[in-house]
């Protein structure tokens, strides 16, 4: 029968000393979780700050390529650079500049105009996917901000107000260079209604933002690099060349 009685050791409980290493454990584990918790928190807003900085640049930098891919060949007195005397007349070209310019229904001055195939094609609006572009800095409540501005309709026989896109805020300067194929140099200027007869190698952009935070050595520019590889054909012949009859 006594056998069976459980002993006062088996009835012991926890000691202080156990309980206070048990809560003891228990904090520096919620302790590491929390601060767990907490560091992933500011990385997800550190993220999405970063990201939220760099889209608006990143769609900048693909409406400013695809402009330049789509821009159109230049013209010599009305004439496509080496096609026949005569041919073409000027349809389907463009100026292409860059530099401080004037720019019609733009009062600032721009830094690139070029005429591009981008446009979009609407079934309410009469314009065709060919507009004018522009690239300029106008100025802001704080800083600059880069706009593009288009104008759709080209064959308007009235001044046409240019549709202004901002791209960017807080930004310092904008350089774009060209690169010239006779001299394989870079230029900052070109003017295909001036001396220059045909498109640029490459476009070279670089836009420099305005950051309070950091110093102006620290701050790195973005740089785009754009071929233009256009290329003007033609099936008529050169005025040289005869055909004979049979």
């Amino acid at each position: 029968m006594n056998a069976l009685l459980p002993t006062p050791r088996a009835r012991r409980g926890f000691t202080l000393m156990e309980m206070v290493l048990a809560v003891g454990v228990c904090v520096i584990v919620l302790s590491a979780v929390t601060a767990v918790f907490f560091a992933a928190v500011r990385l997800r807003e550190t993220t999405l700050q970063a990201v939220g900085e760099s889209l608006p640049i990143q769609q900048a930098l693909d409406l400013l390529e695809r402009d330049l891919k789509g821009a159109m060949a230049p013209t010599t007195n009305g004439v496509f650079s080496g096609v026949a005397s005569g041919s073409l007349n000027g349809i389907f070209s463009g100026d292409f500049r860059v530099g401080s310019l004037n720019s019609p229904g733009i009062s600032q001055t721009v830094a690139l105009e070029l005429y591009t195939t981008t446009g979009v094609l609407r079934d309410n609006q009469p314009q065709a996917d060919v507009q004018r572009v522009t690239y300029e800095l106008q100025p802001a409540r704080s800083g600059q901000n880069l706009v593009r501005s288009v104008t759709r309709d080209v064959l308007a026989t009235v001044m046409q107000t240019p549709q202004d896109q901002v791209l960017l805020a807080n930004v310092a300067r904008v350089n774009i260079d060209c690169l010239d194929r006779d001299s394989g140099q870079w230029r900052n200027t070109w003017d295909t209604t001036l001396g220059d007869t045909n498109l640029p190698v490459a476009v070279r952009v670089q836009i420099e933002m305005d950051t309070p935070n950091t110093a102006s050595l620290d701050r790195q520019p973005i740089v785009l690099v754009v071929p233009l590889d256009v290329q003007v054909r033609t099936n008529q012949l050169p005025t040289s060349v005869t055909m004979s009859s049979s």
